[in-house]
């Protein structure tokens, strides 16, 4: 008589987080606000106001937007902010910076948001590979969110964990 196999990884108590479930899908666009200033260099007040009332900011709906410009110009806080109370309105979300500041924001909000009473005197591992942009940082914010909370830490998958934290006893 063959004795029965037993999954031990599923009857365990870990439970695997995927941070790569708290990316936010949506589109992310790059804006590159030199297109709005004198030679790509100036930001000339009255014809920037007056291109940014000529653009078409429906083409941003939804969209995640990192503004950026490309050239050395120097541009001043407030230029930035006047793109924003356009693109507010459509865009999920604006930021000044390239789509990795834009990924670290977005798990930033979404770790500080993150219900840990499901993890309490848990043993937990965080899984590290990932098909979606998981910024590093990320990994180390979440350590920060659960490790008050959890029964111990890990790395990896349940077949090949690497252990990080268990509390003193």
């Amino acid at each position: 008589m063959a004795e029965e196999i037993v999954n031990r990884v599923a009857k365990s108590p870990i439970i695997t987080f995927n941070l790569e479930e708290l990316y936010q899908e949506g589109n992310r666009v790059i804006v590159d606000i030199s297109k709005w200033l004198h030679e790509g260099f100036i930001l000339k007040e009255k014809d920037f106001r007056t291109a940014l009332k000529n653009e078409d900011w429906s083409q941003y709906a939804d969209c995640f937007v990192c503004l950026q410009c490309s050239t050395d110009a120097i541009v001043p806080s407030w230029a930035y902010m006047l793109i924003s109370t356009y693109l507010n309105p459509v865009a999920k979300k604006v930021i000044v910076g390239s789509e990795q500041e834009l990924n670290q924001i977005l798990y930033t909000e979404a770790i500080n948001n993150l219900d840990v009473e499901a993890y309490k005197n848990r043993p937990l591992i965080v899984k590290g590979c990932s098909h979606k942009p998981v910024p590093e940082t990320a990994y180390l914010q979440l350590i920060k969110k659960l490790q008050p909370v959890v029964k111990s830490l890990m790395f990896g998958e349940a077949c090949s964990a690497v252990p990080l934290f268990k509390p003193k006893k």
